[in-house]
């Protein structure tokens, strides 16, 4: 026989051996990269899930806090005039956001986005009910608008916030 034929005869068996090898410790590599990689998403579900639930907490305390009749109530105060109030519930809704405004890292783009929407639509509302006043006029003069406002919608845009969050979170577990 040709030597030729003889190295091949000898080598090409090491060379399946081999490359067999590879293949099955390549496939037993992936499997435990694949397997480390779910193993830490889990790890990192498990701390982050209380964060992420926390957020949405205090997200719908935020949206409940500036429902229009709650913060009226909360804010109003008996010698305040329209303009006193308008600003002071417009400052309150401002701060509170502001206090809120890191909690969108641990909650969806949609969710944060319903959020801001909440957030402005209250304000509208609370701009709304000061156009039909006059600056002067008594505080309570604008905050019985705003009720009459509100109270002209199906939903308060908190309301409408709430549940969405609510959706939200059901869907984490």
């Amino acid at each position: 026989m040709e030597p030729f034929t003889l190295l091949l005869i000898a080598v090409l068996p090491s060379v399946v051996v081999f490359l067999t090898a590879f293949y099955l410790i390549r496939q037993f590599m992936q499997a435990r990269q694949g397997e480390r990689a779910a193993e830490q998403r889990k790890e990192d579900r498990r701390h982050t899930l209380p964060l992420r639930l926390q957020a949405y907490e205090r997200l719908v305390l935020f949206l409940e806090r500036i429902s229009p009749g709650g913060l009226v109530l909360r804010v109003h105060k008996s010698n305040m005039t329209a303009r006193m109030l308008h600003a002071e519930l417009t400052a309150t809704i401002r701060e509170e956001y502001e206090h809120n405004v890191t909690q969108q890292v641990y909650v969806s783009d949609k969710a944060w986005t319903r959020v801001k929407q909440a957030k402005e639509e209250t304000i509208r509302i609370i701009n709304i009910a000061f156009e039909q006043c006059a600056e002067q006029a008594p505080g309570t003069e604008l905050s019985q608008r705003v009720f009459e406002t509100a109270s002209r919608l199906s939903h308060t845009p908190s309301q409408e916030a709430v549940l969405m969050l609510k959706e939200e979170v059901r869907r984490l577990f």
